[in-house]
């Protein structure tokens, strides 16, 4: 008859934490894979080889290939950041424009660096000219252009949207954090357990965005109620990394879970509220059509 192996180290499958839960797949809904990778990468590694074109061929060569180099490095830089700026800027539903065209940047960098290297290659000025056209051209084809418009802004106030938008950030920046720190503890549960707690924190900022009028009923949430967790993540990590307290983590697992579970409560709150606001704007208007003496059939 078959035996478990049990051993000194062997987990015991007896032992359960009362304060583990299994995760939910709302920790990986509406997830996508970042385009910030692959060809993007190549970009670093394509230009490389004019390092060993700048020695050998004189100074002006020298100089002009680790222009290119240079312009080629930038350039890969800007297209990954400006495909992580569109990334978030696609997961919002209201959104501004990047206030810097990165992407663009990056085609126009690509083009120059690789004119500049088929100069020094001594293609002549035409030959410059078709690779500075046809680098730009190609590069932005392949990565697109940057979002030129703010999105979902129809009709909300200038200064709800500003207060909204420095509100996302500062959320974004203690979820940063706390995800950093978290990682120091070594512990891939606790992990999975921050990564489920971020996404019921970030459904709250994406109802916020979509209703700014929701930032005051949510802003103690999203201020020092988030700012105490990383800080408890934070306190946590380096207490666990150290000694591998299991009360220090059965307290701090317990407190991920009250966490989660107030704020799905406000944010379903949130959203009901954004019903009533709809229901009572409705009734108004039918109202008012009624004194008009147009009825409307329910």
């Amino acid at each position: 008859m078959a035996q478990r192996y049990g051993g000194k180290y062997s987990p015991d499958p007896t032992d359960t934490d009362p304060t583990e839960t299994t995760p939910d797949i709302g920790t990986y809904r509406d997830a996508k894979r970042t385009r910030a990778g692959g060809r993007v990468n190549f970009l670093f590694l394509a230009p490389l080889p004019l390092i060993w074109q700048a020695f050998g061929n004189g100074a002006s060569a020298m100089a002009l290939n680790l222009l290119a180099l240079g312009a080629l490095l930038l350039a890969a830089w800007l297209s990954r950041e400006g495909i992580i700026a569109q990334e978030a800027y696609d997961a919002r539903k209201v959104a501004r424009r990047p206030g810097v065209p990165r992407k663009m940047a990056g085609s126009l960098l690509t083009g120059i660096g690789l004119g500049l290297a088929g100069f020094a290659a001594g293609g002549g000025t035409l030959a410059a000219l078709v690779y500075l056209v046809a680098g730009t051209l190609l590069h932005g084809f392949a990565f697109g252009l940057d979002p030129l418009r703010d999105k979902g802004m129809e009709g909300i106030d200038q200064h709800q949207t500003d207060r909204v938008a420095r509100v996302v950030d500062q959320a974004e920046a203690h979820l940063a954090a706390m995800r950093d720190a978290i990682l120091r503890s070594g512990d891939r549960q606790a992990e999975a357990r921050v990564e489920r707690f971020q996404t019921k924190v970030r459904e709250m900022l994406r109802t916020v965005e979509e209703d700014p009028r929701d930032l005051t009923a949510a802003r103690r949430y999203l201020g020092v109620y988030l700012k105490g967790a990383t800080d408890a993540t934070i306190k946590f990590a380096d207490i666990y990394a150290r000694s591998r307290d299991a009360g220090a983590r059965s307290d701090y697992m317990m407190l991920l879970t009250d966490l989660e579970e107030n704020f799905t409560a406000k944010t379903r709150k949130l959203l009901q509220d954004n019903n009533s606001d709809l229901e009572i704007e409705i009734s108004v208007l039918r109202d008012r059509l009624q004194r008009e003496g147009i009825h409307l059939d329910s």
